[in-house]
Formats: C-alpha cells, sequence, structure tokens
C-alpha cells in the first residue's frame, strides 16, 4: 500500500523560474548520465516547454516520488594518480553519473530545505557536513581549539 506524502503549508509547488535557476547552475560541459542529456540539451528543452517540464517536477512533490530513472547512476572507475600500474582493486576511485533530471530534482529539494533550515535557524555553528562554505578542515580546526586549552 503506497501512503500519501505528508503535506504542510511550506509544499508549494516548483516555479519556473526556480527549475531554471536551478538547471542553468549545472555545468553543460559534464559529461552527462545514462540517458545522454546534458544540462544544455535540458536547458533548451526547458526553454522550449517550461510548463511541461515544471509540471513533470510538481507531479513529483505532488505525490513524494523521486522517479526510479533519474535515481540510476552509470558508475565509471577512475584510476587514482600515481596508482596506474597497480594490480590492487583500490587503485579505482568511482564516479557516479546521474541523469540531470534528477540532478535537479535533488538540487532544488537540497535549495529548499537549506532555505527552511536558515529561515529558521534550525542549524547550529557547529554543522559543517554538507554546509555551503565549509570543510572538513574547518570541523577539525573547531575541534582543536576545544581541546587545546585542556591539554
Amino acid at each position: 500500500m503506497i501512503e500519501e506524502p505528508i503535506q504542510t503549508c511550506e509544499d508549494s509547488e516548483f516555479t519556473q523560474g526556480e527549475i531554471k535557476q536551478t538547471i542553468e547552475s549545472f555545468n553543460d560541459q559534464k559529461a552527462p548520465g545514462i540517458d545522454g542529456i546534458t544540462s544544455g540539451i535540458f536547458l533548451r528543452t526547458f526553454n522550449k516547454f517550461p510548463r511541461l517540464v515544471t509540471a513533470i517536477y510538481n507531479q513529483c512533490l505532488k505525490r513524494g516520488r523521486f522517479p526510479r530513472r533519474w535515481k540510476t547512476a552509470k558508475i565509471i572507475p577512475i584510476t587514482k594518480p600515481g596508482k596506474e600500474n597497480s594490480m590492487d582493486p583500490s587503485k579505482y576511485r568511482p564516479i557516479s553519473l546521474v541523469n540531470i533530471g534528477g540532478k535537479v530534482l535533488e538540487k532544488i529539494l537540497i535549495n529548499r530545505i537549506n532555505h527552511h533550515m536558515y529561515k529558521n535557524e534550525l542549524l547550529t555553528d557547529n554543522h559543517y557536513g554538507f554546509m555551503p562554505q565549509m570543510s572538513t578542515i574547518d570541523a577539525a580546526m573547531e575541534a582543536k581549539k576545544f581541546i587545546e586549552p585542556k591539554l
């Protein structure tokens, strides 16, 4: 049995502007996913059929579903620098090429979640994971400042 997604007062439909801005934020030189559609092709499609593309994303929102096709990734093993001649399987690092449709939906949702979190001051100053302009180095330096006075 499929449950209906929880609806909240902040579940406003995606706008054409929101979708277009998100598509434009992607680099057209990046490799496409399994479907072979680059962000440039997707942007041209959006510009030709903005209401249709917006309706597709709003159906995802309304149904609380992320299309399976957009979750499927093409995995490409990349050899780590300096390990080209190694026989060790750990010489590879995988990269996942995801379809642009899924990338757009993910980014729109992340932007909305971040907006909600910042607007309602739900994040602490000690939150570093998945935060813009924050890195592992920032977290390590904060831990160092916390530990040093106790030594």
